[in-house]
């Protein structure tokens, strides 16, 4: 018996990752929200690795945070251990990774949402969107508690119609052993959307105490104290060591022996798992050349035993997976407290989803996170924001957000969704962007603080340091061209001792910092800066100097593709009317409907003469209307 339960703004199914951004940036932003999820002692929880941030993912926290979400903050707050990747290399792959105290970042983000005034937090299973002349207009759960909202964010995660898959067991589950959302399911299906079928799956977690550390290597956090939020100005010092050992042919040996035993190669698992975070059984079969791989122990927090074996995400048998972890140095006499298990679960195809997240099908429905078809927590993050302030915005009224391919990761992630869809659980990589000389860990604040500011994410105090911070660099940008350095002995001793050729003239201050010999620092020496300068303003003097060439490049590439994005396709354009197009091409403008010319462009199987012909249809005017009946 259904009974009316309440009126919000924006009601947010799920509450993992996507889901808390989602819930906290609307309610931030004035709409009155609720968030609905299945277990309530299960918010912002880690089902797989402990840890958030990597390469291509630690930058999409930095933009979470320049926006004003949640995940940096927490993160913060609640790690065990942080470094920077790829110091060696180029700013454009440099990223943060934190390993987090797991159950500290689950319940510090539940108090951040339980402390947020237009929240309101609830435990019920949702098993049916109410939808009226396609539209939206709230959920009904299992217990008949009808809430109506004038937008809905769907954050499932691995949830619906999810089930475990451990040797040859296979049972109706979400993550963690938790009740899986399967009615909810079935009514999406029953809506008209076109689901598929993914895989993912975590490695056994094992006893601290029984593992000979002595056989491994350490791996410490970073001596200098790191944080993904700017607004962080506490850093955590009694950081915990990570540690690193090696599959080998033993154990390679051994998962050969029982691959007839492994759901991945019996048949039983149907869904597809993710290419960059493979199985170790996969790994074994695909790499048969690889003596071994490695192994990253990584404690699961402060106060427990339980140590999560990176790399070894297995759904083998439990007493395959027992020996398994017995052939690898360290780990001989280790107690498994936990098994690895797959998980299968449904995921919507996301080119049925415009770039705001919102569904084509019905409109003021959103989704966000991992039944988009991604993996990864941060993944799940970003959408879960966009989503969210998207679905505060309709409800306020106000415009919408869209992130294009050069203002951020979370733009590309999007982007690459809606536009190509993923046959496979999508991950970010850095090789995805094209700009990524200009989407770099160290100036997310610089791409995306204005928009946070505008949205009502970023407080005015914080936005004034941010305005001061950029004056700052400015500043200093022009001193270093103006300021020109004379070989002086002084001069030369610095260079010399950098490993640089002398100077025979004078030289500006900028054009010596693009040495790459060169860094702030020997030029601060050498001409001194009257203020004292802060060390993100000098990083990203040292970065716009030195990369000036390179930067100023990728920005005439973003200036090109902006007129092809400023190129509107107008709305109920019929693509079947416009004769020369492929065939293919045409099916999936019609699947896709971009909204401009460059996303067009970007469609899997739409080439540049389909472009060339779409063009000339619309700047000739001939916009055909699409009939009620098409």
């Amino acid at each position: 018996m259904q009974y009316d339960a309440g009126q919000y703004d924006v009601i947010v199914i799920g509450a993992g990752h996507a889901g808390v951004e989602a819930g906290l940036a609307s309610a931030r932003m004035g709409a009155k929200t609720l968030m609905v999820t299945i277990n309530l002692d299960m918010v912002a929880f880690m089902p797989c690795n402990p840890s958030v941030g990597g390469p291509a993912k630690g930058i999409v926290v930095r933009e979470i945070d320049a926006l004003g979400g949640e995940m940096g903050r927490n993160i913060d707050k609640t790690h065990i251990q942080m470094r920077m990747l790829n110091t060696g290399k180029g700013p454009a792959v440099r990223a943060l990774r934190a390993q987090a105290d797991k159950f500290l970042y689950q319940h510090e983000m539940k108090r951040t949402i339980e402390n947020e005034p237009n929240m309101t937090l609830l435990q019920g299973m949702v098993e049916e969107l109410i939808v009226e002349d396609d539209e939206c207009k709230g959920v009904v759960t299992m217990t008949g508690a009808a809430y109506r909202a004038k937008t809905v964010v769907i954050t499932t995660g691995t949830f619906l119609r999810g089930e475990i898959i451990l040797g040859d067991l296979k049972y109706s589950s979400g993550p963690n052993n938790q009740q899986p959302s399967i009615r909810l399911s079935d009514h999406l299906h029953e809506l008209g959307f076109d689901t598929v079928r993914f895989k993912t799956g975590t490695p056994p977690r094992v006893n601290s105490s029984t593992i000979d550390y002595s056989k491994t290597e350490i791996q410490p956090g970073d001596d200098v104290p790191r944080a993904f939020s700017y607004e962080t100005t506490q850093y955590i010092t009694d950081q915990l060591p990570c540690w690193l050992t090696y599959t080998n042919e033993l154990t390679h040996q051994l998962i050969d022996d029982n691959l007839h035993r492994s759901p991945m190669y019996s048949g039983m698992i149907k869904g597809t798992g993710p290419r960059y975070c493979p199985s170790i059984e996969d790994k074994v079969v695909r790499f048969h050349d690889k003596p071994r791989h490695q192994i990253f122990l990584e404690p699961e927090g402060r106060n427990t035993q339980e140590v999560y074996v990176q790399g070894l995400s297995t759904s083998l048998p439990e007493d395959v997976q027992q020996k398994i972890l017995q052939t690898i140095p360290g780990l001989e006499e280790v107690q498994m407290m936990r098994a690895g298990y797959a998980i299968e679960y449904d995921s919507i195809v996301p080119t049925q989803l415009w770039p705001t997240l919102e569904t084509k099908k019905i409109k003021n429905l959103y989704t966000a996170g991992q039944i988009n078809g991604t993996s990864g927590y941060e993944e799940a993050a970003g959408q879960g924001l966009m989503a969210g302030i998207n679905a505060a915005c309709r409800s306020l009224d106000k415009d919408e957000v869209i992130l294009s391919r050069s203002d951020a990761y979370i733009g590309v992630l999007i982007d690459d969704l809606v536009t190509k869809g993923t046959n496979e659980p999508y991950r970010l990589l850095t090789s995805r962007a094209e700009y990524r000389l200009l989407l770099r860990h160290d100036n997310a604040d610089l791409r995306l603080t204005d928009t946070g500011h505008k949205i009502g994410l970023i407080s005015d105090e914080r936005f004034e340091r941010f305005t001061a911070k950029k004056e700052a660099i400015f500043t200093e940008k022009k001193r270093l061209e103006g300021t020109r350095i004379k070989p002086t002995e002084e001069t030369q001793a610095v260079i010399r001792e950098a490993g640089g050729s002398e100077l025979k003239d004078g030289i500006l201050a900028a054009d010596l910092l693009k040495r790459p010999e060169m860094n702030y620092s020997h030029i601060k020496s050498l001409v001194p800066s009257e203020t004292e300068l802060d060390p993100d303003v000098e990083e990203q003097v040292e970065i716009q100097v030195k990369y000036e060439g390179y930067i100023e490049k990728s920005l005439q590439q973003v200036d090109k593709m902006k007129k092809m994005e400023n190129k509107r396709i107008p709305e109920n354009i019929d693509y079947s009317a416009i004769s020369g197009i492929a065939s293919e091409a045409r099916q999936k403008l019609i699947e896709v409907q971009p909204l401009s010319i460059a996303q067009a462009s970007r469609i899997a199987g739409v080439n540049p003469a389909d472009i060339s012909i779409l063009l000339v249809y619309i700047e000739q005017g001939k916009i055909a209307k699409v009939s009620s009946d098409h």
